[in-house]
């Protein structure tokens, strides 16, 4: 029943994207900290083809703090 429930999720949330989902990455990666020092992280990533050139630039495992 979970991995039902699971793969039902994974359904549901690619059909919000609307077809414009060029590539999921799985692993922490965080962005760069801005002026007040808050920076986003996750360990799942779903890229648009619009951000795909430049998601390895701005988003990576270097930008993750060691805390």
């Amino acid at each position: 029943m979970k991995i039902l429930s699971i793969l039902a999720l994974m359904i549901f949330l690619t059909s919000c994207a609307g077809g414009n989902i060029s590539k999921v990455k799985f692993g922490k990666r965080c962005t760069a900290a801005d002026e007040n020092g808050l920076k986003e992280s996750s360990y799942v990533w779903v890229i648009s083809k619009d951000a795909l050139k430049s998601f390895d630039k701005r988003i990576n495992k270097s930008n993750c703090s060691k805390t």
